[in-house]
């Protein structure tokens, strides 16, 4: 993998996380994925780089990595490529996020790998590019949540052409103006946005993980359905 990338921040679990896992079984069991599920991914993409076919490139940070979710490989990612395979849309995951991230990791860490690829074996076509991030931002202490929208600012514009973007669901100020970066690229037809806020489920209720804040595989089946009309209309656009 380029740069050396093994589907780490770099960084350790945060100091509210930490405190949780001590007291809350649930957040203790969902964590102990973390590992696991990025090594199984770090795996999965020194395989891929070689397979022939198209090729799907997931940013973003642990519900990318389908944590929460009863397997490393059940999380939205696996059942969203499922169903574009269903489609006639088989596609080749490189899967790139790391639990942890915040908008400024994918810009920083995942899309100079990104760029860095080989090209896609036995194809000519273009890769699919997904990014689901910011919630790490928006709970993270030192700042992240005010400079928020000027990372969103600085994602969209270093993102490829027709990446597909989700915004962030959350009523929060932030979240709102890093939402507008989104929604004026997308206006510009420079990337295509998934409205997480219209699209996203109506409902987490039997969708969330023991640690109440991950989804579990139903949630991620929800994520799955809105990505996937945005999906399909990225990859036949052109």
């Amino acid at each position: 993998m380029p740069h050396g990338y093994d589907n780490r921040t770099g960084r350790g679990p945060g100091l509210l996380t930490r405190g949780l896992s001590l007291v809350l079984p649930g957040v203790r069991r969902v964590g102990a994925q973390v590992e696991p599920y990025a090594r199984a991914w770090a795996e999965h993409n020194h395989r891929a780089l070689s397979a022939p076919g198209r090729r799907w490139v997931v940013l973003g940070d642990s519900m990318a990595q389908g944590v929460g979710a009863s397997a490393w490989n059940a999380g939205w990612v696996d059942q969203l490529r499922a169903r574009l395979a269903s489609h006639g849309h088989p596609l080749v995951v490189v899967n790139l996020s790391a639990t942890g991230a915040r908008t400024a990791d994918v810009v920083e860490q995942q899309l100079p790998v990104l760029r860095d690829l080989p090209p896609a074996a036995s194809t000519e076509a273009t890769d699919l590019v997904t990014v689901l991030v910011g919630s790490n931002d928006l709970f993270a202490g030192g700042g992240h949540r005010e400079r928020l929208p000027d990372e969103f600012g600085r994602l969209v514009r270093a993102l490829p052409r027709a990446a597909v973007v989700a915004t962030l669901p959350q009523p929060r100020a932030a979240a709102r103006r890093a939402n507008r970066h989104v929604q004026d690229a997308a206006g510009r037809g420079d990337i295509v946005m998934v409205d997480m806020r219209a699209e996203g489920p109506s409902s987490w209720r039997g969708r969330l993980a023991p640690d109440f804040f991950h989804p579990n595989d139903a949630g991620y089946a929800e994520m799955a359905r809105a990505f996937e009309p945005y999906a399909l209309h990225a990859l036949t656009a052109g």
